[in-house]
């Protein structure tokens, strides 16, 4: 008996048009991305009131594009148009039509405000679900360095862009004195003397500009040190024996002022810095972005995205993104990398507002992932310390206790899955916007991707209000 096969036919047209709905199943990815947007306020979307031009493309569906376009590793506007020829449930999303990528981008920049605002309305839908507790909930907090869009050998050091310019203007000069000798030798064929000093002295400015830059840096960072140091002066003093002996230890050093030649600036994005990554094995031009997780839903709630190579100073405005629809926090679980007494202080001295009474849970230095054999072993519980014990020794308490263990442990399985999805599921490890201010942008809208592709993946039934 011959076999049988399936006829696939390209040729003969289609006798009645099909039903988009049919590309996609019920409880696809798209269907539930374009129910949640149709529950966001869009008041607010960027909209030409004019009506010069062609006709727009609504913001419910280049809102819906983006957010199902990051969700499933698609960031660059050239690639999300093409995808709207060649990915069916992006032609059903866009019913048919092309946005280009100029539109796409242009939307995705004006609507900053937009993004922000769902980003909570979200929130409160998984509140609405009963997903997202809003009232004494423990957060996780940390950040991870996002590739900036440009190369770090487009930027360069103090040291090396002086010596760039000193070498420069003796060139302009050695240039200018040949121009005004008549006997000079003649350049090669295609080179001409204005030409070369024009192309030095653009250069020229540019590092001019680019050391001003660090200059003002290194001017902010001054200011920042020299208030450490001025404060483990008088911390020194503190210790002072009452017989008027030394105290211990090495005196804290001043700190140097102006900019240092390892200090760096990049000509593609200058707000951008050369950052460790990869647990400090290599440096990348990055940006280092900030996420606080809640630890059941494990749905993102606060987050920024922040220059500064480390995360010491980072704690507290983090938090201050929280979602406005969270009521209170008991509990903040960090590493060591955001821990400081000035930190956690800042933070557990609130008064008002959803971390009123809050508690920080703090590493105080880098520990290995492996489970040691000392962690398996059933302590007990820590002695008492009194009042005026160092912070760091009441911090270290904190998490020798079995309640302080048990929560802490909450910390590594709760974000770090976070970052890990978000860079290798989602595959979102460089920025395609430049400039502080639209990264920030970018990440509230990578983190609303995240935040509604858990969601969908945890079953939510989403209702309005």
């Amino acid at each position: 008996m011959a076999a049988r096969f399936v006829n696939i036919d390209r040729d003969t047209p289609m006798l009645m048009p099909p039903d988009m709905r049919d590309w996609v199943s019920d409880d696809h990815l798209v269907n539930f991305i374009l129910d949640a947007v149709s529950l966001l306020d869009l008041s607010t979307a960027h909209v030409n009131h004019r009506g010069t031009g062609d006709a727009q493309y609504p913001p419910a569906t280049m809102l819906a594009l983006l957010i199902y376009s990051y969700a499933t590793g698609t960031f660059s506007s050239r690639q999300i148009e093409r995808s709207t020829h060649e990915s069916v449930p992006v032609r059903y999303l866009c019913a048919g039509t092309h946005p280009d990528h100029d539109s796409i981008c242009t939307f995705r920049v004006q609507n900053g405000e937009l993004l922000a605002k769902n980003f909570h309305q979200v929130l409160e839908l998984a509140a609405r679900a009963k997903v997202l507790k809003v009232g004494n909930i423990t957060l996780a907090a940390d950040g991870t360095k996002i590739m900036a869009n440009a190369s770090k050998h487009s930027a360069v050091s103090h040291g090396h862009a002086v010596e760039q310019m000193r070498l420069l203007e003796e060139e302009i000069a050695t240039l200018l004195q040949r121009a005004a000798d008549a006997d000079s030798a003649p350049l090669r064929d295609g080179l001409s003397i204005p030409v070369e000093i024009e192309r030095r002295q653009d250069r020229l400015e540019k590092l001019k500009a680019a050391a001003a830059v660090m200059r003002e840096r290194a001017k902010e960072r001054h200011a920042q040190e020299q208030a450490e140091y001025l404060k483990k002066l008088q911390e020194r003093s503190e210790k002072e024996r009452p017989s008027g002996g030394k105290p211990r230890g090495k005196a804290p050093k001043p700190p140097q002022e102006g900019p240092r030649d390892s200090d760096q600036f990049n000509f593609t994005d200058p707000e951008s810095r050369i950052m460790k990554a990869g647990s400090g094995q290599h440096f990348e031009q990055a940006y280092n972005a900030q996420a606080a997780v809640e630890v059941d839903s494990r749905l993102i709630i606060a987050g920024q995205v922040v220059d500064a190579p480390n995360d010491k100073q980072e704690l507290q405005p983090t938090l201050g993104t929280l979602a406005p629809v969270i009521e209170s926090v008991s509990q903040v679980l960090i590493d060591s990398g955001f821990y400081s007494e000035a930190a956690v202080k800042a933070v557990e001295s609130s008064r008002s507002g959803a971390l009123a009474g809050v508690e920080v849970l703090a590493a105080t230095e880098r520990h290995k992932h492996a489970r040691r054999i000392a962690d398996l072993e059933i302590k007990a519980e820590p002695a008492e310390l009194s009042e005026d014990a160092p912070f760091i020794e009441q911090m270290r308490r904190r998490l020798q206790t079995r309640a302080g263990r048990q929560a802490y442990d909450q910390r590594k399985s709760t974000i770090e899955p976070v970052f890990g999805i978000i860079k290798e599921v989602m595959g979102f490890r460089r920025f395609s916007l430049r400039g502080l201010s639209k990264v920030n942008l970018e990440w509230k809208l990578v983190s609303l991707s995240y935040n509604l592709k858990r969601l969908f993946r945890m079953g939510t039934k989403l209702q309005s209000a």
